[in-house]
């Protein structure tokens, strides 16, 4: 009897502990908000990708029945096939709208991972290098970012001519400045630690030290980023394309369509407009409140 008296109680077990990614990821499902961001993205995605097989009609054929008064014509209507009515040329803004969203949603997507390759490299190799070559990397850095980057954008497209392929390349290389800074300020606190200098100790090189434990530890920083800057891309690509200088015909962006939907205000044109523009304002605040969950989720600070 004493010798089971003495006997320690059974403890109840730990619970298993939770990394960094999959705290995150449950904390992402309970925020509504971004998770609601999230599913209307990918059914815009959806949309972008499946809108063109709903209807009979391809983004260049002309509807011209609907040719005519431009005041009545192409009004959006189920049964014509049209869904969101036609432009003043007659062609589908249905299927028009949907190719604007991917074409828009590459370029931010296509934009964004320039950016953030060349910037992620740019500041990693300045941060950890430290020095001379850092003041150096980052003094050009300045001096880039002192010139208004879409004045360089516009003067690209101009003398290099107006393609789909400069227009991603131009805003990608245009939009790394920010990136390269803040991925070199999170370098500058990495490299001081434990594992780290540890690693310095025994003769691991540079280059693997970089790939190996800064860039793995600057993940969640890039992905926070990258959900800020694809809507910036998407916002460059229309302006650019607003002004006549980006996506050209047979192609279309978002950018190209709300151009167009705004000059047939003046006809009481109100469709053209309105569905290309309802989808850039949900691809933007998506975008944001995504991103501004995903911070949320990544926040050290706010674990529990």
């Amino acid at each position: 009897m004493i010798s089971s008296r003495l006997q320690p109680e059974s403890l109840p077990e730990p619970e298993p502990g939770r990394s960094l990614w999959q705290d995150a990821r449950r904390r992402i499902r309970q925020n509504p908000v971004a998770m609601t961001s999230f599913l209307a993205l990918v059914l815009i995605g959806a949309f972008a990708v499946l809108g063109p097989l709903l209807s009979d009609w391809s983004s260049e054929d002309i509807n011209w029945n609907v040719l005519g008064n431009v005041e009545t014509a192409g009004r959006p209507a189920l049964g014509s096939g049209h869904y969101f009515g036609t432009d003043q040329l007659g062609r589908d803004l249905f299927v028009r709208t949907a190719h604007g969203v991917r074409v828009s949603l590459m370029v931010g997507i296509i934009g964004a991972l320039i950016a953030i390759v060349v910037g992620t490299l740019y500041g990693t190799i300045a941060g950890y290098v430290g020095g001379r070559t850092d003041n150096i990397m980052m003094r050009t850095v300045d001096v880039i970012m002192s010139i208004p980057y879409m004045f360089v954008l516009i003067i690209l497209l101009v003398i290099f001519g107006q393609s789909m392929i400069l227009l991603f390349v131009g805003i990608g290389l245009v939009s790394w400045l920010d990136m390269a800074r803040i991925v070199r300020g999170q370098t500058l606190s990495i490299k001081n630690r434990e594992f780290v200098e540890s690693a310095v100790v025994i003769g691991v090189p540079p280059a693997l030290i970089i790939l190996r434990h800064i860039l793995p530890n600057l993940v969640g920083v890039v992905i926070v980023y990258a959900t800020l800057l694809i809507p910036n891309m998407i916002i460059f690509e229309s302006f650019i394309s607003f002004l006549g200088l980006g996506i050209q015909e047979p192609n279309t962006s978002l950018g190209v369509l709300i151009s167009e939907g705004a000059s047939q205000m003046q006809y009481g044109v109100l469709w053209q407009l309105g569905f290309p523009l309802f989808f850039f304002i949900v691809i933007q605040f998506g975008f944001f409140f995504l991103g501004d969950g995903i911070r949320d989720a990544l926040d050290p600070k706010d674990r529990h």
